[in-house]
């Protein structure tokens, strides 16, 4: 296995965005995924001993940002046409209710309309690449939902109104892609240069650790990442793109890119605060 370039982190308030891959595919070994799953076992031992995971997951959308409160969250299979041991897959951690109830109050306090669900479980953009990184499953974990309209603006202040979560010892991660085009994703064509997917890393990667650009810059771009060469072809939905803009909402500042390489032939990068 290749070196994966990855940064030493902060070991209380960290803040990730990361890719978690193909449906379960990085647990059943597909190569494919060999650089990511190398990338998050790699960076792991960096983020010290978190006391509890909050995970911003591309796969939930709700009307008002919507929080796991229960204790003992199941899993949500939440996808198809995979063999039976994708069906199998455990990941036990608990939940958090103290913490779910503390980040609804923060998000009223800031206005922004939310609420808590004790009865949903954490979908594979938790369990995916926390059975990676964590695969013990003791730390308490929390999932946080999108809001339906994908606004980028509302996901940068959610994320702002939550900032004062990084005071504590809480791993916060944005569990996405930086590229989710699924038919290209999908092509068998893995040999071929894709100038299209090449040039939207690079500008994400640009406006994200670009110590030059002003805040204002940053977000400004960040809201109108659409406008960014080729952002319709590597998202032609921003929902695997917006955790990111939480995350970004919550540091503030400028990011250290965390990774950068290969998921099944397409550049992907993630980021760290």
């Amino acid at each position: 296995m290749k070196k994966i370039k990855t940064e030493s982190i902060e070991k209380s308030g960290s803040i990730l965005f990361v890719p978690h891959g193909g449906g379960p595919l990085p647990l059943l070994g597909d190569e494919g995924y060999s650089e990511m799953v190398y990338f998050l076992k790699e960076i792991t031992p960096t983020l010290g001993n978190p006391s509890a995971i909050i995970v911003i997951s591309a796969h939930w959308e709700e009307s008002q940002v919507t929080i796991t409160s229960g204790k003992t969250p199941a899993l949500i299979y939440d996808y198809y046409g995979f063999p039976d041991k994708a069906y199998e897959v455990k990941y036990t951690a608990p939940g958090n209710p103290s913490l779910a109830n503390k980040i609804y109050r923060l998000l009223q306090k800031g206005g922004i309309e939310s609420k808590l669900d004790e009865h949903r479980g954490f979908d594979h953009g938790l369990f995916v690449p926390l059975k990676i990184m964590y695969p013990e499953a003791t730390i308490p974990c929390i999932q946080l939902s999108l809001v339906k309209g994908l606004i980028p603006k509302i996901h940068i202040q959610i994320g702002k109104v939550l900032s004062k979560l990084r005071n504590e010892n809480i791993l916060i991660i944005g569990s996405g892609m930086s590229f989710h085009n699924l038919k290209a994703l999908m092509s068998q064509n893995t040999e071929v240069f894709d100038h299209k997917n090449e040039a939207f890393q690079q500008w994400l990667i640009s406006i994200c650790t670009n110590n030059n650009l002003l805040p204002d810059e940053r977000e400004k771009n960040l809201i109108g990442w659409s406008d960014a060469p080729f952002a319709r072809y590597c998202h032609p939905r921003e929902e695997h793109l917006l955790p990111l803009h939480v995350c970004y909402g919550i540091a503030n500042s400028v990011a250290k890119l965390a990774f950068a390489g290969n998921v099944t032939g397409k550049k992907v990068c993630a980021f760290r605060w």
